[in-house]
């Protein structure tokens, strides 16, 4: 299994809740060399008033982290595949070989760490249903990880991302129609189309560039982006993300 490592926030069971997941593994899920899935779930002591972690205690939290790793590779049962903070308990989740030894490992992880209350369990996911359905992100939430990866790569090289400029985004359509229908709906958005494609795929044979100046600062981009989607959407259109120039006060 790969290392990759990204972090999202999404709603749980109507609570906040911060979303840590190995997305290198994405491609090879199902992966039937680990059936089991294995939790373990630690009560947080001083949470913030929305349930996450607060500064002081992440600090505990990332040596509990730590050590169960240490002791599941110890004892080679499994991978360490995601971690779910949301109200007042982190969970953290782990596919394994076999599950016989799962409680040895948080046993001896927890001997560490007695002030912390904590359940642990685990079960049969040939499917990987945790991973792909409560860990994995849908279309909406991986583009606010791409949007903001994006934008922590501009300002690394000196972006004000406060500063309007062109930015370029991109659709995919498997119809001519669809395609029309949407220009449509984007030019009364206030873009500009910038260059019609023409595919070979035989999944989506047209494609669509356009564009319009708005600030791609982090939030706004995300904002935009839902819009393109959900309008894509309308049309069976696939978003397919977005471009800026660096741009530096």
């Amino acid at each position: 299994m790969q290392e990759y490592w990204e972090s999202y926030v999404k709603p749980i069971e109507g609570h906040k809740a911060m979303v840590s997941f190995n997305a290198g593994v994405a491609d090879s899920a199902p992966d039937m060399e680990y059936m089991y899935v294995g939790f373990l779930k630690l009560k947080l002591k001083t949470p913030t008033h929305d349930g996450l972690v607060g500064e002081e205690e992440s600090h505990d939290v990332g040596f509990v982290e730590d050590r169960l790793e240490m002791e599941a590779l110890r004892y080679r049962i499994g991978k360490y595949i995601g971690r779910i903070i949301t109200n007042s308990e982190v969970n953290f989740i782990y596919y394994l070989k076999q599950d016989l030894d799962w409680k040895d490992v948080v046993a001896t992880t927890m001997s560490f760490f007695e002030e912390y209350s904590f359940e642990f369990g685990s079960r049969v996911d040939m499917e990987w249903e945790v991973y792909q359905k409560l860990l994995f992100p849908n279309v909406r939430e991986w583009q606010i990880i791409v949007n903001h990866n994006v934008c922590v790569r501009l300002e690394a090289q000196g972006d004000d991302l406060n500063i309007p400029r062109a930015i370029e985004h991109k659709m995919y359509f498997k119809t001519l129609e669809d395609r029309v229908e949407f220009i449509k709906l984007i030019e009364a958005q206030g873009f500009v189309v910038q260059k019609e494609l023409e595919l070979e795929s035989t999944l989506v044979k047209y494609g669509l560039i356009f564009y319009r100046k708005d600030k791609p600062f982090y939030y706004e981009i995300d904002e935009i982006t839902m819009m393109l989607i959900d309008l894509g959407e309308s049309c069976d259109a696939q978003y397919d993300g977005w471009e800026s120039s660096l741009v530096k006060s």
